[in-house]
């Protein structure tokens, strides 16, 4: 039998109509049958291409002209970011990204979940989709004998020296900009990735929202912060609301970020910031959710899913510094929590004392060995609450969930396609998935997180 043959070749101009968009926000474009992903193309929009590489079962392809534009295509507000790749979407208008992120929801838990009749409520988004992330970790580099610093051009490590990110609060962004200038005038060296020499490597900054406190970090090779006292004098002198200046080592040849020692070089350790009426200690390594706006919204979804009456033992399976099992245990009679990161736990647990929450037990290990030793133990849960990385729960999870037959379990996600995986995993257990949420927490990305309740049938 012969083999189809591909209609198009690498470098060359057709002209296409883009019926589709992939979860990562690329148009798809279809050459008899044949698809080609085209990043910067909107669905209903006809436009020139140019092939850039050719596989058997698909290709990819370069914007050139559009010739029909889509009515949800708005001009980047920054040029900038595309060259470093944080907003997948920004050409989007925000209604249609919203449209976007609401039917991937929808297509995945159809095509891969089988889950047909499902309710899948209107996404809830931000009135706000800009300057909304409190945190920021930006790498320092060298280019004309200039210390730079910003985001790294897609697919490598080229720094792009930017003063200003849309993604970040504004506080973060000046912080930034603060520091950068600050560490030139001083004449501190910014690192060289390739010759494994230089000092700064990164500037991180975060910030309470809430509580409008501001940590400053400084990443270096070295254990030496040169200047380190007038860095400090000339930090708190520039940024008021200051309260952390902290120092982290990273000596290592790698892409990681953060060192494993930290030295608080002026202020206090942690700053605070709360999510709802609940507070948070965070420290220059704590996990915290770089939206603590849209979090609120997720997780008050997740605690109506819940149907708390104040009878219920719960778990919380992934459940890293608290975040949710905190907010459940406002409403429930006990709430376990189980976490991977240690460090996550000693956060949880001081989260947990920091609002007088005692009834909350945290507990470190993989949430699919610890939970089915405490169901062998006779331990069992009216409700189990899920929130799991991209790669979505452990299948021996799934099976304990099946097996203990908590009445309920609210599944939060990061990944629709993984969530629908694992929702018909349930289904097939003997459970039925009521309803699905989207709710958007990375406007301008192609990120979208969903929480689903899910009953005993």
């Amino acid at each position: 039998m012969m083999s189809k043959t591909i209609p198009v070749k690498k470098n060359d101009y057709i002209d296409v109509e883009f019926e589709d968009l992939t979860h990562d926000g690329a148009g798809v474009a279809k050459v008899d049958g044949y698809p080609i992903f085209v990043q910067g193309g909107l669905p209903g929009e006809k436009a020139t291409i140019k092939v850039t590489k050719v596989n058997k079962g698909y290709g990819f392809g370069r914007l050139m002209e559009i010739l029909a534009r889509s009515t949800f295509r708005v001009d980047c507000p920054a040029e900038e970011a595309h060259k470093y790749g944080g907003c997948q979407l920004q050409h989007i208008s925000y209604e249609g990204q919203l449209k976007y992120k609401e039917n991937q929801v929808k297509q995945v838990l159809t095509r891969i979940g089988k889950l047909e009749d499902l309710v899948v409520h209107p996404i809830l988004g931000m009135d706000n989709p800009w300057h909304y992330r409190n945190k920021a970790q930006v790498p320092v580099g060298e280019k004309d004998g200039q210390l730079i610093a910003g985001f790294f051009k897609p697919r490598s490590h080229e720094i792009v020296d930017t003063n200003e990110s849309l993604l970040h609060l504004h506080e973060i962004n000046e912080a930034v900009q603060a520091v950068k200038e600050i560490a030139s005038d001083l004449g501190i060296q910014p690192y060289n990735e390739e010759k494994h020499k230089g000092v700064l490597r990164h500037i991180m900054a975060r910030y309470g929202r809430q509580t409008g406190e501001l940590m400053v970090v400084v990443v270096t090779r070295t254990n030496e912060l040169p200047n380190k006292n007038q860095l400090v004098e000339k930090i708190i002198a520039k940024l008021p609301k200051v309260k952390s200046i902290v120092h982290n080592i990273n000596s290592k040849k790698t892409n990681v970020i953060m060192g494993d020692q930290t030295n608080v070089l002026w202020g206090s350790e942690v700053i605070y910031d709360y999510i709802g009426d609940i507070k948070f200690a965070i420290s220059a390594r704590s996990f915290y959710q770089v939206n603590p706006e849209q979090t609120r919204v997720l997780y008050d979804k997740a605690l109506e899913y819940a149907e708390l009456t104040g009878e219920e033992s719960v778990i919380d399976a992934y459940c890293g510094i608290g975040t949710i099992s905190l907010f459940l245990a406002q409403k429930a009679k006990k709430v376990f929590g189980v976490e991977i990161v240690p460090e996550a736990i000693e956060d949880a647990k001081r989260n947990a004392e920091l609002n007088s929450i005692n009834n909350a037990e945290f507990a470190v290990g993989e949430a699919e060995k610890v939970i089915p030793a405490w169901y062998e133990e006779g331990n069992s849960a009216d409700v189990l609450v899920v929130d799991p990385p991209r790669k979505g729960c452990d299948e021996a999870l799934l099976q304990t969930i099946i097996d203990m037959k908590p009445k309920k379990v609210v599944y939060v996600s990061c990944n629709p396609a993984t969530l629908a995986r694992d929702l018909r995993i349930l289904e097939d257990g003997g459970y039925k998935t009521v309803e699905v949420q989207p709710v958007d927490m990375f406007p301008q990305t192609t990120h979208c997180e969903a929480v689903a309740k899910i009953v005993l049938k």
